[in-house]
């Protein structure tokens, strides 16, 4: 069995990138949590836990080079000088991952300085998605099958007239996968694919990395300031670190109901557009339009990027609905980087907690508009849903 290790310090999602240069302006001292979860209920292989600290451990000697600085230097200007100098110094400290196996139950937990640990999430799960399909001895599609699988997505994609990113990384199947769908695409010059979250392939296929901000920068702000703030905080501190760049807000951390009551005129009108995540998308959709609506702001002059577990079909029922209407994209994940004839993971890596000012770790919860996509502390859960007003 081979050892499955990152080749590059930008083997990570973008939006990681430009939430560590807020953090590190703005939250320098905050100490947080994440934690591994199951959702699909995954069984892993005695021994599993071993192999993946010896991926995590390694990670330990990944850094970033002076083209990689360059190429984020040049591409993303909006990312501060010093913060490309604190990430050209930066290195992963295993220490801060802990892995525990108890027969086929994984426990991932990490924590340290949220600076520093923003950068494990999407590393962890790619590494835990390639181990699973690899110590199980899962075969895959050849790679003929990946790249025609491939060809026909995006050709059905540019018949919508639609265009689309490649969002896939944390749950890929590997990053040979990974590699071969992005170079396809690359290489398909009739596609209307825009670019990739993965900074890594980005920078390697020269298309632009794609991304703004998680759910745990909402986490984080309702852990920091309380629920009722959360949302009007996190976009208020994300225009005052990128002054009207990577204008897109993700609306679903404590349902979009909620979100659209603080995203009030000044942040629609300084917003470029809205990320959906959970919920009925047409339904998203026309609440999103209604709100621009309502807020004397024509809807053809902004746009939803569409992320929630995306296959073609869904595509395209959200394009024949929203088309003419609102601006669309889509953000193409699982579906990319792991439709490979094996069944591709359902996990995920959460923030859990922040440190208080007095040393309590306060609980984070994400109430997204699936009700079974709710994670967090049940207490906190249930005090957020009493403070926002969410019904069942």
């Amino acid at each position: 069995m081979s050892e499955v290790r990152l080749k590059s310090i930008l083997d990570n999602d973008f939006y990681k990138i430009t939430m560590q240069n807020a953090v590190v302006k703005l939250f320098p001292n905050e100490k947080v949590k994440y934690e591994f979860i199951n959702r699909g209920k995954h069984h892993f292989p005695e021994g599993f836990d071993a192999e993946l600290r010896k991926s995590v451990n390694a990670m330990a000697e990944l850094k970033l080079t002076k083209a990689e600085k360059e190429f984020l230097k040049e591409t993303c200007p909006y990312l501060d000088l010093p913060y490309l100098d604190f990430l050209a110094g930066y290195h992963y400290d295993p220490s801060e991952v802990q892995i525990e196996q108890t027969e086929n139950e994984l426990r991932v937990t990490v924590e340290g300085e949220w600076y520093r640990t923003i950068l494990w999430e999407v590393p962890l799960l790619a590494l835990i998605s390639e181990l699973h399909y690899q110590m199980n001895n899962m075969e895959r599609d050849s790679d003929e099958t990946v790249v025609a699988k491939t060809l026909e997505k995006a050709e059905e994609l540019n018949n919508l007239g639609v265009t689309f990113a490649e969002f896939g990384t944390r749950r890929r199947h590997s990053y040979k996968v990974h590699d071969l769908v992005v170079d396809t695409l690359v290489k398909n010059k009739n596609s209307k694919f825009i670019g990739s979250s993965n900074i890594h392939f980005a920078m390697k296929y020269g298309v632009k990395p794609i991304g703004t901000h998680a759910h745990e920068w909402f986490m984080f702000h309702a852990a920091e300031y309380g629920f009722k703030m959360a949302n009007a905080l996190s976009l208020e501190h994300w225009v005052d670190v990128y002054r009207g760049d990577l204008g897109v807000a993700l609306s679903d951390t404590y349902t979009t109901e909620v979100f659209f009551q603080q995203f009030d005129k000044k942040f629609a009108k300084l917003f470029d557009g809205v990320r959906h995540d959970s919920g009925d998308p047409i339904e998203f959709a026309n609440k999103t339009i209604e709100h621009y609506k309502a807020n004397g702001i024509n809807p053809l002059f902004k746009y939803i990027i569409f992320s929630d577990g995306l296959n073609m079909e869904k595509v395209a029922e959200i394009t024949h609905a929203c088309k003419g209407k609102i601006g669309i994209s889509f953000g193409i994940g699982t579906n990319l980087t792991n439709d490979v004839g094996v069944k591709p993971m359902n996990i995920v890596m959460k923030l859990i907690a922040a440190k208080s000012i007095n040393g309590e770790w306060i609980p984070t919860v994400k109430l997204s508009d699936e009700h079974g996509k709710y994670t967090g502390d049940p207490k906190m859960i249930e005090l957020a849903k009493e403070f926002l007003r969410i019904k069942d």
